[in-house]
């Protein structure tokens, strides 16, 4: 069953908005995501296959998310809920993104420059929320898959340079800053008095929020949660900064 409005779904890659009484059914076995998830399994386990045991479970941590967050029926309740999408990017930028960054080789990081990562992973956060260029991904695949790629490509290198720079301070100063542009984008949308994303003002309604109360959830999730690992990462790389890890060792 899906919900009629003035916004077309026809082309969203996810379907058409969920309801609660259908959701648990939306699970998504499109051919060509389940074959990009067996193939990114395949090769990620053939080149890490001499590698840590840390690195290959980080991989591991990062398929299994992946595939959770576009099999399972939260694909569909993004189309229903914007925050539900944030929620979803949320877990691609500050959970997959930094597994992946653990799986991939450490000295990648060790002499990143963060300046152009911070200024990329930011851009796509900022650009993919606007309320057009949100809006565009619901009228064709691969502008969908654009922004989940784009979303999880810059935060994947942000993350590398994040956890593996050798200057700590450095990293420290890229978290805080990709912190706090987090958060004044979740600000904005949190005290936004009208909703700004037409695919979600007749879709809310089934879960029980008006779209503002919906946008409103959203941006706390971006302000509040999407900011602690950044902000844990900025604590961990002062304490490095300051040499007190080390003298705790």
């Amino acid at each position: 069953m899906a919900l009629a409005g003035p916004f077309s779904f026809d082309m969203s890659y996810c379907g058409q908005p969920a309801i609660p009484a259908d959701l648990w059914s939306r699970w998504n076995f499109e051919p060509g995501l389940l074959a990009g998830l067996i193939a990114v399994a395949l090769v990620g386990g053939f080149c890490l296959r001499d590698t840590s045991n840390v690195r290959r479970m980080a991989f591991l941590s990062a398929w299994l998310i992946a595939a959770i967050l576009f099999v399972s029926p939260l694909c569909a309740l993004t189309v229903s809920l914007f925050s539900a999408r944030v929620g979803h990017h949320v877990l691609l930028t500050m959970v997959v993104a930094p597994l992946l960054a653990l799986a991939l080789p450490k000295r990648l990081g060790e002499r990143h420059n963060l300046l152009l990562p911070v200024a990329l992973s930011t851009a796509a956060l900022w650009l993919w929320h606007s309320p057009d260029l949100y809006t565009s991904a619901f009228t064709h695949p691969l502008i969908y898959w654009a922004m989940q790629f784009s979303l999880l490509a810059s935060f994947t290198w942000l993350w590398l340079g994040l956890l593996h720079s050798t200057a700590p301070m450095s990293s420290a100063l890229g978290a805080l800053t990709s912190a706090i542009q987090m958060g004044m984008l979740g600000a904005l949308l949190v005290f936004a008095q009208n909703p700004l994303y037409l695919p979600h003002f007749t879709t809310s309604a089934a879960f029980g929020l008006s779209p503002v109360d919906d946008q409103q959830l959203g941006g706390l999730i971006m302000w509040v949660p999407a900011n602690l690992p950044l902000l844990a990462l900025v604590l961990w790389r002062l304490l490095d900064a300051l040499g007190i890890r080390q003298a705790a060792r």
